[in-house]
């Protein structure tokens, strides 16, 4: 057995295969490239050494043997020595840049970035390929003779280092491709790096162009934005626009069609121009006959009105005398019918003799028969029959109407419208038709109307006729009554309704005749239904009692005063009067042997009253009648409110009102003989009030 020899350790270090895994490839050299441009990194140059596995460096001489020697049963091989065959791994030949990196970097530097990498790629050289060994593979020694050779004994030293001369040879060629692949990879390098420099400096140029260009960008996006709002803005205006012009071409179209319709109207009416022309030159003429003829009938139209003037104030001089002629005191006596549920009266009672014109001619005188019982009695014989006759200006009997009365009264109306004034009693016994003779019945009959409201009517209607000649008339109405020496408003309305102890007789002003009634209403009238409105409100208000005689009698007197003023403008003439419408309260006497309770008490004080003033009134016409210095009108509220109605200037007329029944036969012959002295008395020339 031969001692073992010590082998030495560079030869032990070449004697252990390399690993596979621990063999440093070279990378190609456009990837060192790619990594150095996009690392910015210095590129660190390959060792050409093939580094030892760790396992061999720490193995010393005394184990390489056992390394080398198998486990198994060492067996010699074939004498002559096997030649290893060994290939080692080869870089890739730089032909083609993969299109990943080609596309990063074009991205990265632009368009002339990528151009010249292209153009470096295009111009590199190619390199030899060198066969790289698959790693966790060794390398292993032919077959000879298609049997795998066997692992050289452990004391076949000369064999071994026969080998590993073989394989320093083969790693030392190995070693010298790799020098120059590794200095044509230099090479490479640094042209790859000159070209990455000048393209890092056409990058910067770039990147700023490219700054610009995007600001630019930006720039023209902006002012590309504003155009197009402004292009939408003058879209819409255009739109507008557009609109109003295709109105306006509408209205112009409009305003042709009414041009050439005014057109065609112009001419028409140049031709009726010429028309009118034509016959104004001939109305011309015409007008000037027409003027001459105008001025013609205005002097015959003023004389007219002269004439008519004076035909005027003659018409009223006329009547004044023929009212003067008939008495300025003038007495009607009025029959009221006898009403249902009332006797009969006997034949004879009352009768009415023909005038002197005969049965033609309105009645003017009464007669009244009257037995007397007395003298009957004392004598025991039939008592004998009285007549009584009187005599008055017209008797009206039970059948005549209201119509006809007024028609009796209405020439003394036609006299207050022409200046003067004018006063109308009704007087007799209660329930005799005084109030009806005045007023008029219920109901509102046209044909039951009394003197009061056919008055107002007849007025009205002669004032429309005289407003032609120039005359204007207004009227102002009042209603009071005279209770127990007291006036009271009978149109007071509200708070001051039944305050007549407030309204007392003044004279209007110091120097003035004229009489007026202080705190009354006076009410202006222009027709017939305020007339009857204020006739029914004063109706409402006056003072009535029950009495003997009739159910619902007049208590008071009442006065209803219209004041009429007239004027003619152009002549400057003035005229005014009084109308009054007196309707006087029951005549009765007072019966001595009457036995008087509370209620009678204030009705024979009443009574006194009334009868007080008709004596009073008796007396003032009495005074008047006889011219006497001295006319009581003070002695009564009555006569001093009827003072300028009762002088010698005014008319005045008295209605006498009896009963037809015999049982009212005493106060009816007291009443006809009170009318009788009235009717012979003789009042002055009545003179109208003019200015």
């Amino acid at each position: 057995m031969e001692p073992q020899r010590s082998i030495p350790k560079e030869i032990a270090l070449l004697g252990r295969r390399e690993d596979p895994s621990q063999i440093v490839h070279p990378k190609p050299a456009l990837l060192e490239v790619k990594g150095n441009v996009e690392l910015k990194r210095p590129l660190v140059k390959a060792s050409s050494r093939l580094p030892l596995s760790e396992n061999r460096l720490k193995r010393g001489p005394d184990q390489m043997e056992d390394a080398l020697e198998p486990k198994k049963k060492r067996t010699r091989g074939l004498d002559a020595p096997t030649k290893i065959a060994t290939s080692y791994p080869r870089a890739p030949p730089l032909t083609t840049v993969p299109q990943t990196t080609a596309q990063k970097v074009s991205k990265k530097t632009g368009p002339r970035c990528s151009t010249a990498i292209a153009t470096v790629v295009k111009n590199q050289k190619p390199v030899p390929a060198v066969a790289v060994q698959k790693p966790g593979t060794s390398a292993v020694p032919p077959m000879v003779g298609g049997k795998k050779p066997s692992k050289r004994p452990a004391w076949d030293l000369r064999g071994q280092l026969c080998d590993l001369n073989a394989e320093l040879k083969c790693c030392h060629e190995r070693t010298q491709t790799l020098d120059k692949e590794n200095q044509q990879l230099q090479d490479q390098l640094r042209d790859a790096q000159q070209q990455a420099k000048t393209l890092g400096i056409q990058r910067g140029t770039l990147e700023g162009e490219l700054a610009r260009v995007r600001a630019q960008a930006e720039q023209g996006q902006q002012e590309l934005k504003n155009l197009s709002a402004r292009v939408l803005e003058l879209e819409a205006r255009l739109g507008t626009q557009e609109g109003l012009v295709q109105e306006l071409q509408k209205e112009q179209l409009e305003l042709q069609e009414e041009r050439r319709q005014l057109t065609s109207r112009l001419e028409e009416q140049e031709r009726r121009l010429q028309v009118s022309e034509a016959a104004l030159s001939s109305s011309r003429a015409e007008v000037a006959s027409l003027q001459q003829e105008a001025a013609t009938q205005a002097a015959l139209l003023a004389e007219r009105g002269e004439r008519i003037y004076g035909l005027e104030m003659e018409r009223r001089r006329l009547h004044n005398q023929l009212q003067e002629l008939k008495g300025n005191i003038r007495v009607f006596c009025r029959v009221r019918p006898v009403l249902p549920g009332e006797p009969a009266p006997p034949s004879g009672f009352l009768l009415y003799p023909s005038g002197p014109g005969g049965p033609s001619d309105p009645p003017t005188r009464l007669t009244l028969s009257r037995t007397d019982e007395r003298r009957g009695t004392l004598s025991r014989a039939p008592a004998p029959t009285t007549c009584h006759d009187f005599s008055f200006d017209r008797v009206f009997p039970p059948g005549s109407g209201q119509d006809e009365v007024f028609e009796e009264i209405s020439m003394l109306v036609q006299s207050a419208l022409d200046g003067y004034p004018v006063c109308i009693f009704a007087y007799g016994q209660t329930g005799s038709g005084k109030t009806f003779t005045m007023e008029g019945g219920p109901g509102g009959d046209s044909q039951l109307q009394g003197l009061i409201p056919r008055a107002l009517r007849h007025l009205f209607s002669v004032v429309q006729e005289l407003s032609g000649q120039g005359w204007t008339y207004s009227f102002v109405a009042s209603y009071v009554e005279i209770y127990n020496e007291t006036v009271r408003d009978l149109l007071a309305t509200g708070t001051r309704k039944g305050q007549g102890s407030e309204c007392e007789i003044r004279r209007a002003g110091p120097e003035s005749e004229e009489l007026t009634v202080t705190n009354a209403r006076y009410v202006p009238v222009s027709c017939e239904k305020e007339v009857e409105a204020l006739l029914r409100l004063a109706h409402q208000n006056r003072a009535v009692a029950r009495t003997a005689q009739n159910e619902r009698s007049s208590r008071s007197h009442s006065v209803f005063q219209l004041q009429i003023s007239g004027e003619h403008s152009s002549r400057g003439v003035q005229c005014g009067a009084r109308l009054s419408f007196v309707d006087l309260a029951g005549s009765e006497r007072l019966d001595p042997g009457l036995v008087l309770g509370p209620g009678e008490r204030e009705r024979l004080r009443e009574t006194q009253a009334i009868n007080s003033s008709l004596s009073t009134l008796g007396l003032v016409i009495m005074a008047l009648s006889n011219k006497e210095s001295h006319v009581p009108y003070r002695n009564s509220k009555l006569t001093y409110l009827l003072q300028n109605s009762l002088g010698g200037s005014a008319k005045m007329l008295m209605f006498v009102n009896i009963s037809p029944l015999e049982e009212n036969a005493s106060e009816t012959l007291n009443s006809l003989r009170f009318a009788s002295k009235v009717n012979q008395c003789v009042i002055g020339t009545a003179q109208a009030c003019r200015k």
